[in-house]
Order: C-alpha cells, then structure tokens, then sequence
C-alpha cells in the first residue's frame, strides 16, 4: 500500500470524525461535555459555547474535506498542522479547568498528534523528490 493511500485513509477517518463531534455539540450540546473532561456545563444558556465548539469542527471537518476530495495534497497537509492546534488548545482548556489528566492528554493531546502526524505524513508525500547528486568528470 502507498503512502498517498495510508495518508487518504488517515485523512478519511480524521475528516469524519470532527465532522461527527461537530454535529455532536451542534445538535446535543448538553450531552457534549461528559466526554471532552470538562466539568459539568453551567445551567442556562452556556450550552451556546458549546454550540460554537461545535461549528469550529464542522467548518475544520469540512475545510479538511474539500482539500481532500479537490486533490490539494500540499495545502491539505498544511492545515491539518494548523488545525493540530484546536485540540491541543482543548487540551490546555482542560487542564486549566481542572478537567482528567486521561481526557486532557488521552482525547485531545492523542488527537492533536495524531493530525499532525498525518499533515506530516501527507507533506512528505507531496515533498519533491531528493535526487543523488550527480558525480562531476574527473
């Protein structure tokens, strides 16, 4: 198997997954929170945060998607590096609110690297070909 085939498949898993938390928190923001480590939502409109986590995924999910499906190899390689950082960022966010050491690095340190493995893994596929150089005539 190539290497653009195991990056497609890594890229198809992570694009449906944020999709997936994405309509989780747009759709069932109250039942969001038990699984992400933050303690529990506060009662009246705070759900609305969570909704705005929720289209952060979706548009990331999408973004991700596109470049896939258009064929940009480069680009796609670039912004999974950049959107690495929104789980990295929850990850701090539960930290900083006292959330589990296992959601904060398990879910969202073990999410964070894993997209930017795979940006990492499709820029080396795109990178252009290191050639031997060629010995010069005596």
């Amino acid at each position: 198997m190539s290497l653009k085939n195991v990056n497609t498949a890594l890229i198809t898993v992570c694009t449906l997954f944020v999709l997936y938390l994405g309509l989780t928190f747009v759709l069932a923001p109250e039942a969001s929170t038990h699984g992400v480590g933050l303690p529990t939502w506060p009662s009246g409109n705070g759900d609305g945060f969570l909704i705005m986590k929720g289209t952060r995924e979706l548009a990331m999910g999408l973004v991700i998607g596109v470049l896939l499906i258009t064929g940009h190899r480069r680009a796609l390689g670039l912004v999974l590096l950049m959107e690495a950082v929104a789980p990295f960022g929850d990850m701090i966010n539960v930290l900083a609110h006292g959330g589990p050491l296992s959601a904060a690095f398990g879910i969202h340190g073990l999410t964070s690297a894993f997209i930017a493995a795979t940006g990492v893994l499709v820029l080396r596929e795109t990178s252009p070909a290191r050639t031997a150089p060629v010995p010069h005539p005596a």
